[in-house]
């Protein structure tokens, strides 16, 4: 088990963002915990650890919300997802963590750019179906690289404006299903050891506290409100990812 006070430091806070992701603000918080926990270890093992943390809080958050999840939606976007999990496990070590999480990174400051410069008509058609298919199978890669997987398909679901309450119920279902296909491959990928799991189980008490928090705002919270701190969120993330990826290939 690790022992170091400064991975808890950053360990404790990445967890409780991770669990307002999973509640409803997975396209922006949530993607921070893996960098924010790789500051002190590895990122494939801070992506270890982070995943039985995962399966706590999916699980929380489908019985808490799988009612009000879009199911059309889902069903154009979960193949996708999980066809991007399988790439992610198939090219795993050809592009570095932070490679990944700089495009990522980039790729989110680039869409905030967009929607805050040229923001959509109120008659504007909902993204294509297309569309929707490579920014599911995206997400699922970037989330299988580094559990950063909630801005590619923020891209697609945000424009349609859905209630918070749709919105978060949604992602759960679909970071669910994800995560799920995540397991055999992490082991296959010797990811997965008692050391990681003895340290997930330390963390694990913290997982139902964000949750809980983020489902109780999304129920509550304006829809104004609520996308404006999702924006926040992809902001700070992409800042963070791009940081990350300039400190790894500068220093």
């Amino acid at each position: 088990m690790i022992t170091d006070p400064w991975f808890y430091a950053v360990a404790v806070p990445a967890v409780l963002l991770l669990g307002l992701a999973k509640s409803g603000f997975g396209a922006g918080f949530g993607a921070l915990a893996t960098p924010l926990m790789a500051l002190t270890i590895t990122v494939p093992r801070a992506a270890a650890i982070m995943l039985p943390l995962l399966a706590i809080m999916d699980g929380l958050g489908l019985f808490a919300l799988v009612r009000q999840a879009d199911w059309a939606l889902l069903r154009r976007l979960l193949p996708a997802g999980l066809v991007g999990s399988m790439i992610g496990f198939a090219s795993f070590g050809l592009f570095t963590a932070p490679t990944v999480g700089g495009i990522v990174g980039g790729l989110t400051l680039g869409f905030l750019a967009l929607r805050l410069f040229f923001p959509p008509r109120s008659d504007a058609p909902p993204p294509s179906r297309v569309t929707g298919w490579l920014l599911g199978a995206a997400s699922g890669y970037t989330s299988f690289v580094a559990h950063a997987g909630g801005p590619p398909v923020a891209f697609y679901v945000l424009p349609m404006r859905l209630a918070p309450i749709t919105y978060t119920a949604t992602m759960a279902v679909f970071f669910a299903a994800v995560n799920l296909s995540k397991w055999v491959p992490y082991g296959l990928l010797g990811l997965l050891d008692m050391s990681n799991f003895a340290t997930s189980l330390v963390l694990a008490p913290l997982a139902p506290v964000g949750v809980w928090a983020g489902i109780r705002l999304a129920r509550r919270m304006r829809a104004e409100l609520f996308y404006r701190i999702v924006y926040i969120g992809m902001f700070l993330t992409g800042v963070k990812l791009l940081s990350d990826a300039w400190r790894a290939y500068a220093g």
